[in-house]
């Protein structure tokens, strides 16, 4: 990435980002993703969570003693570029799960869909709980 574009995104406070269109910069295809030594949980779903499931998310965040700053977005297909990293959790929302080593990995249905099925949030907070064992 030019260093003119990396210190706008700096400017603006952005440390973390993902291009849609690997294909307009081809020097950034096959790189690997730096996450932040903040980051303690990863969140892989199909999309960025909208305003009403992100109230969820952040319940789901509490309840795990993690704050939003801790948390990060990332699409499934972008998983496999993930460099060294410093993750406790890797929470799999409607896609395949994939391991990662040394990370506790949870499952579950689309935040969208478990505003309404109170099973798949009590079943995501006994993955939780299993850790506490």
């Amino acid at each position: 990435m030019p260093q003119q574009a990396l210190q706008f995104l700096n400017e603006m406070d952005i440390s973390v980002w993902q291009v849609r269109q690997t294909s307009y910069f081809p020097a950034l295809e096959n790189t690997t993703l730096s996450l932040p030594e903040t980051c303690q949980l990863l969140f892989v779903a199909p999309a960025i969570p909208t305003e009403r499931d992100a109230f969820l998310f952040g319940k789901v965040l509490a309840s795990m003693k993690l704050s939003p700053e801790q948390a990060l977005f990332l699409s499934s297909e972008s998983l496999e570029y993930i460099g060294e990293h410093h993750l406790d959790w890797c929470w799999f929302s409607g896609v395949s799960t994939t391991e990662l080593e040394g990370v506790k990995i949870l499952t579950s249905p689309l935040l969208s869909e478990m505003h309404s099925n109170t099973q798949s949030r009590r079943d995501l907070w006994r993955q939780i709980c299993s850790y506490d064992n």
